[in-house]
């Protein structure tokens, strides 16, 4: 699996209401006090081309592509995304914090839609050169408790946005598969880290801190 430069490449996983982009925040701020250069970016997105294909992804009814459209869509932006950002980023030594990344499209369309694994792993790898993480972590709680947060966040969220509700919408039983998708994934991928995302938040922040390793251990 393809290494880019000397950065180091870190992905957030997780089912909905994870508190993903809180942690993101918290490990990116850390790391820049102590000196290292961090880009922080999502998927889909990250990228302009990236960003326009997330809004087709994430909005809208649940049933507006197909399970192959949906896969295509989301390596296309993978593909834009890695080539005029995370790669160049790894390159020049810096961290890269990225909130979801392939293990989420094998959870989600894999795992939670039938997708078969091989399958997406060949895209992934013809779409970024077979850029993997150093390493994942996988913020892990309940489907209610996490769809539950996500509903409040949703509802509090400015009018003027952009409704990104899609796959929330799916319901309870799509979502268990997503997370017990997570959890085979993890048992076979060593990079792959279980956080308990149930914990207040400085709980959950010591615990990736004891994960991430600081000073970094770069790749040869």
């Amino acid at each position: 699996m393809s290494r880019a430069g000397k950065g180091r490449f870190i992905a957030f996983e997780g089912g909905e209401g994870a508190g993903k982009s809180t942690q993101i925040a918290r490990l990116a701020a850390r790391l820049s006090a102590a000196g290292d250069a961090v880009v922080v970016t999502r998927e889909p997105g990250g990228t302009a081309g990236a960003e326009e294909i997330r809004a087709l992804f994430v909005q809208g009814a649940t049933g507006r592509w197909t399970v192959e459209t949906d896969v295509l869509l989301v390596t296309a932006a993978r593909a834009d995304h890695v080539a005029r950002l995370i790669r160049p980023a790894l390159e020049a030594g810096k961290t890269v914090l990225c909130d979801r990344y392939i293990h989420s499209t094998l959870a989600y369309q894999g795992h939670g839609k039938g997708v078969p694994l091989d399958m997406l792993k060949q895209l992934h790898a013809f779409a970024t050169g077979d850029l993997w993480p150093d390493l994942v972590l996988w913020l892990d709680l309940s489907v209610e408790a996490g769809l539950s947060r996500s509903t409040k966040r949703a509802a509090s969220q400015d009018s003027g946005l952009p409704i990104e509700q899609r796959f929330e919408a799916l319901g309870l039983a799509y979502h268990e598969k997503v997370r017990a998708g997570f959890a085979a994934l993890a048992a076979d991928d060593p990079r792959m880290v279980r956080i308990d995302a149930t914990q207040p938040a400085d709980a959950v922040e010591a615990a990736i801190a004891a994960v991430v390793p600081w000073p970094p251990k770069r790749c040869a």
